[in-house]
């Protein structure tokens, strides 16, 4: 057992939480759609074929603004392709999956599934395979109101009122050879400048996302943020992170030192941009839209993957299922606490995917859905963080990462509203426990009452690579830390190694 000593002070404002930090990714790729939220013959299907026992867990999830329809796909989509009558749809291959896309799912449909979660739509525009002109068209069909063709002919398909996108990203990825499309940062950020100035002439209100580096290990990572930013620092709110993180040649200490990489990544980003600004003498403030972040075992679905024969081009196939443990999940409750420390910054993000792909939500065709490890983090941390964000420092021992050198065993942030305050604390440590003491004094004197914990919540498996199944979908929960009290305003816990806390102060 090693001691872990923290101080709860408002005081240490981050800044108030934007509610799209909680946001999600639904992307045209393997079992995501069809068989995933959109299953006709489901026994749960409503009247539109969407699955209701997908909709009651993505409810529960907590998840605010997604993202649709891609990632790579968009790059190759032509999003007339998914309006109109349905039976009257054009298929087409997918080049970035390697798949059939039926388009039977499109921009109405996925609107209307967006109704029933109680999400709002963040729409992604090609400027791989297309051009400025499309984006436009794009936009008018869906936030004019001004009669035109364009909202004829979205009335005629069923919506005369606007579908009111607020946020839209320029491309995906487009620094990734892998894309469709993908150029360099100077022919990327001369047309995401032409494309956003010619959107903001059609709707002023709307905002933009640039892209950003795939990962921080790309090798153009810096150098492509600085100069993307050089060509659209007046047309864009945001600018875009990936990540993703995976367990390597089994070294699990080394893997629970993730977010320290995320860390590095967001200030990295933020340095860059506020470098940009400077140079242009502007006091504007180019915000963060980590609109893809997950763990993903990128290196087991590379080995994984299925070599198609030129004419098999299958419909739906399963790509990505990966199978989360709680070490997972631990890893995953730890990047939610790293995007939450840097809430003053990071003001969208969105957990990738939802279901089936790299998702917290898994499904059967004909059969049950189940919550994946990773979806009690992210469920209790949307619930709980509300209000604003404030700093917790953790005097802490330390392990040896090969990557970042001495890294805090113990990580943690707080939220704090009128009502009271939520602590989210992970032990990144694979062999200690740790006894957590945090001072509440600060935070009782604020509020002006004295604190008790109202609830709390443990992720912790003695074997962390249990799973949950379709066989023993439950294996893994979370459930109340035992022991987590307050006494004269301090707040003790005792924290198991490889585990993940959220605890409700009120």
């Amino acid at each position: 057992m090693t001691d872990a000593a923290a101080q709860l002070d408002p005081a240490r404002l981050i800044a108030d939480i934007d509610r799209r930090l909680f946001g999600g990714f639904v992307e045209h790729l393997g079992r995501h759609i069809y068989d995933g939220i959109f299953e006709p013959g489901h026994p749960s299907a409503d009247a539109e074929g969407f699955r209701t026992d997908v909709v009651d867990l993505v409810k529960e999830l907590g998840v605010t603004t997604i993202r649709y329809p891609g990632g790579n796909f968009v790059s190759g989509y032509r999003w007339e392709d998914g309006i109109g009558p349905a039976d009257r749809r054009p298929r087409r291959l997918d080049l970035a999956w390697h798949a059939t896309e039926t388009n039977q799912v499109g921009l109405h449909e996925f609107q209307d599934w967006l109704d029933k979660v109680g999400s709002d739509l963040m729409l992604a525009v090609n400027l791989g395979t297309r051009r400025t002109e499309e984006a436009l068209d794009l936009l008018e069909y869906a936030n004019t109101s001004v009669p035109t063709a364009r909202t004829a002919e979205r009335a005629a398909n069923g919506r005369p009122q606007p579908f009111g996108v607020k946020m839209w990203c320029l491309g995906n990825e487009m620094d990734g050879p892998w894309q469709l499309g993908h150029r360099s940062a100077d022919d990327y950020g001369r047309l995401a400048s032409r494309t956003a100035k010619g959107m903001r002439q059609l709707d002023p209100s709307i905002e933009l996302v640039v892209c950003g580096s795939s990962g921080r290990s790309m090798p153009t990572f810096g150098a492509w943020e600085r100069e993307v930013l050089e060509h659209t620092f007046d047309d864009v709110d945001f600018i875009s992170c990936h990540a993703y993180y995976q367990e390597r040649e089994g070294d699990a200490q080394e893997f629970l030192a993730s977010g320290v990489d995320m860390r590095l990544f967001i200030e990295s980003v933020v340095a860059t941009a506020d470098h940009v600004a400077a140079v242009k003498a502007s006091d504007k403030r180019i915000m963060i839209s980590f609109d893809e972040w997950n763990v993903w075992y990128m290196s087991r679905w590379e080995e994984q993957a299925v070599a198609y024969g030129p004419d098999d081009w299958p419909v739906a196939p399963r790509q990505l299922e990966d199978r989360y443990h709680a070490l997972d999940a631990v890893v995953f409750g730890d990047l939610l606490i790293t995007l939450l420390q840097h809430a003053d910054r990071v003001r969208s993000a969105s957990l990738a995917q939802l279901v089936n792909v790299i998702a917290p939500i898994m499904t059967e065709p004909g059969g049950p859905a189940w919550r994946q490890t990773t979806f009690h983090p992210f469920s209790i941390t949307s619930r709980l963080a509300q209000g604003r964000a404030v700093r917790v420092p953790v005097d802490a021992g330390t392990f040896e990462s090969t990557r970042f050198g001495a890294v805090s065993s113990v990580n943690a942030v707080a939220t704090v509203d009128d009502d009271g305050a939520s602590l989210f604390v992970v032990n990144r440590s694979t062999t200690d426990a740790a006894s957590l003491r945090v001072d509440l004094a600060p935070l009782a004197a604020t509020l002006g009452r004295d604190l008790a914990v109202v609830e709390s919540h443990l992720l912790h498996e003695d074997d962390p690579y249990a799973a949950n199944t379709l066989d023993d979908p439950e294996r893994v929960g979370v459930r109340p830390l035992e022991g987590a009290r307050v006494e004269a305003s301090v707040l003790t816990a005792d924290l198991a190694p490889v585990s993940w806390t959220a605890i409700r102060l009120g």
